[in-house]
């Protein structure tokens, strides 16, 4: 029944979203014609207006846009004139996606074990600077990270390619980048999880049977500590997949990035609502997915 009401909620709330971003980028200054090389003449502007159907009042635009979307048509693209929405979107996400998924796993498999180390640590030398390490990763942004793994793996070291998008060593300095910052941020929700979970009545019971430290961390904490990692990921996968897009400029991969950067600035109105529909829709399915996992993880949780 959880499944279902939520399912059925996604469908209003995605037209709420996708009416919101089709008014705020109409009402936005300027218009999709107006940085052409040689400005269009009245007459030319007004047969583009209409060719796009722009000269309909909004509530009739936003109707037949809702009609293209019900059979999967974001509709043309008023800046790559020969290309629909749908044909850059299938061009573009799988290789988003990827960089996305290859940073997740990599923020995933070094936060983790860093917060849980940390933890386990609390007061040593470890715990220190593990610590250190992940509030360093947090601090700085991958449009820093980016430039600086240029320069010493690319450039001085000449061990990786600098950008493009060709073989997996393309994959690697921006997977680094972008996971560096998620995984900082991971390695502390893992590490204040577990010493909240370590201080729970369970643990000291463990603890007086006689369990060692390492089975009480590994089989009765870590489930319940990694809980806060769960419940960021569906938001972290959103954050990934919209903070590459500045990765992506600075090693020239040829994502949704590239296109959600410059359809802005041209006002390409299609181009904008249709990733921004999508986006919207990814994180509310990985949301989905992230209650779904935490309910498995902790049999308390009952969904009514």
């Amino acid at each position: 029944m959880f499944l279902l009401k939520r399912l059925a909620f996604l469908v209003p709330l995605l037209l709420v979203i996708s009416f919101l971003a089709f008014v705020l980028v109409r009402v936005a200054p300027g218009g999709p014609f107006d940085k052409e090389r040689t400005p269009a003449s009245p007459d030319i502007e007004r047969n583009l207006k209409a060719r796009y159907h722009l000269d309909e009042p909004l509530w009739r635009q936003y109707l037949r846009y809702l009609g293209g979307l019900a059979v999967g048509d974001f509709g043309p693209s008023l800046k790559y004139r020969n290309h629909t929405v749908s044909d850059i979107m299938a061009q573009g996400l799988p290789v988003s996606l990827t960089l996305g998924l290859l940073a997740f796993a990599f923020a995933q498999g070094v936060g983790i074990p860093l917060g849980f180390y940390t933890a386990a640590r609390r007061g040593r030398w470890g715990d220190w600077a593990g610590s250190f390490l992940a509030v360093l990763a947090v601090c700085v942004p991958g449009f820093v990270v980016g430039p600086l793994l240029v320069m010493g793996f690319a450039i001085h070291w000449k061990w990786l390619p600098p950008a493009l998008w060709e073989s997996p060593a393309h994959a690697i300095l921006p997977t680094l980048a972008l996971g560096l910052y998620f995984a900082g941020r991971i390695a502390r929700l893992m590490r204040e999880g577990l010493l909240a979970t370590l201080h729970e009545g369970f643990i000291t019971t463990a603890r007086a049977k006689g369990l060692s430290e390492p089975a009480i961390l590994f089989k009765h904490a870590f489930r319940l500590a990694v809980l806060p990692v769960v419940s960021y990921s569906g938001p972290l996968l959103a954050d990934l997949l919209t903070g590459s897009f500045v990765v992506e400029n600075i090693f020239r991969i040829p994502g949704l990035g590239v296109f959600l950067v410059n359809s802005s600035l041209n006002r390409d109105y299609p181009m904008v609502v249709g990733l921004v529909v999508l986006y919207a829709a990814l994180l509310l399915v990985l949301n989905l997915l992230v209650d779904l996992g935490y309910h498995l993880l902790d049999p308390r949780v009952r969904h009514e």
